[in-house]
């Protein structure tokens, strides 16, 4: 077996600087701050930590793991490639035949109707080269304009917050939240259902994972869909809520996508549609579905060129890498030390 111990203390001697306890110290917990009054502020709770944690898995099976890897942490946005595998369930299920439509076609009504916004597809929030213009749940989607996130290298065009011209649609990338949220509603109203509910049942039931598993809204994310009262799930915890789950289920959702979509046997998800979530963005080749790609190596220099990634802010990484038929994940590291850790671990695999 690879020896990953000098990754493994790598991780642990380079936990991210944020307090354990969000109470304890707001201003150095999350990402929220960093947004333009009066939208810098958490809209959904939020609870303490844990420390790094860890879970490694070679050839289907968990070779190492470390921390608390059965700890239900928040994950930030990872939950923006969950986003991801709910569309898929939703083209499995024949709600959504075609990425390639206008979301206008099949859910007028929700804010893909204007002359702007009703050429975007669900292809376009895919890959966030949607530019969709208006606000979710109160909050715009310029306060996410010219943000600039790790893995990105286009350089900023301006101030965060600061209104740039939008383009038309799938002609401009962009990481923004808003938009997530956005795409997030059209998914609730494409099931009918919450999408944590399905989420459980498409997902993580089938996989023997879900303990201590939650997707929760903003405190005013509520919409009546078939005459019941459900609450709309965000793709991250910029601003609070989102998915707190475990770094051991986070690895078992990557066995799932190494392995196309298949588990014990049974297809959770189209293998066209996980292998589509890794082709790159013709606009942003670093980028595929909710997924950040590593095809030229700029991402991490020391991993395979067919590694794809979840990422969330905090230090969440869900590293799938077929090269090596591994699966690696990593919580709560510092991103400055990122490229140290996926070093050793390549070191580790040869």
């Amino acid at each position: 077996m690879p020896d990953f111990s000098e990754a493994i203390a790598h991780a642990q001697a380079h936990e991210v600087p944020w307090p354990r306890d969000p109470a304890a110290d707001p201003h150095r917990w999350g990402v929220h701050h960093a947004d333009p009054p009066p939208y810098n502020r958490l809209r959904g709770p939020v609870h303490p930590r844990g420390g790094v944690s860890g879970v490694i898995r070679v050839g289907g099976e968990e070779v190492v793991s470390w921390g608390e890897p059965d700890r239900a942490d928040l994950t930030f946005s990872v939950a923006k490639t969950y986003l991801a595998l709910l569309a898929g369930v939703a083209h499995a299920r024949g709600l959504l035949p075609d990425a390639d439509e206008p979301i206008s076609a099949r859910l007028p009504g929700i804010g893909f109707d204007d002359a702007h916004n009703r050429a975007i597809t669900w292809a376009h929030m895919l890959e966030q080269t949607s530019e969709w213009q208006g606000s979710c749940f109160g909050m715009p989607d310029q306060v996410e304009h010219n943000r600039r996130v790790a893995h990105d290298p286009k350089p900023p065009q301006g101030n965060k917050g600061e209104a740039r011209v939008l383009q038309r649609p799938g002609t401009w990338w962009e990481y923004n939240d808003v938009r997530i949220n956005q795409l997030s509603l059209a998914l609730l109203h494409l099931f009918r259902r919450p999408l944590p509910e399905v989420f459980e049942e498409a997902v993580l039931r089938p996989l023997g994972a879900g303990e201590g598993f939650r997707w929760a809204g903003y405190d005013d994310a509520w919409v009546e869909v078939d005459g019941r009262r459900m609450q709309s799930v965000p793709g991250g915890t910029h601003w609070g809520a989102g998915v707190s789950i475990s770094a051991r289920d986070q690895a078992r959702i990557g066995q799932m996508l190494l392995d196309e979509g298949r588990h014990a046997g049974q297809q959770l998800l189209p293998a066209h549609w996980v292998r589509r979530m890794r082709q790159p963005c013709a606009i942003a080749p670093f980028y595929g579905w909710l997924t950040w790609l590593n095809r030229d190596g700029a991402m991490f220099r020391d991993a395979s060129r067919e590694s794809w990634f979840m990422v969330g802010a905090g230090g969440h990484y869900v590293w799938i890498d077929p090269a090596h038929d591994a699966v690696v994940v990593v919580r709560w590291l510092d991103g400055a030390h990122s490229p140290g850790f996926v070093s050793r671990v390549a070191a580790a695999l040869g």
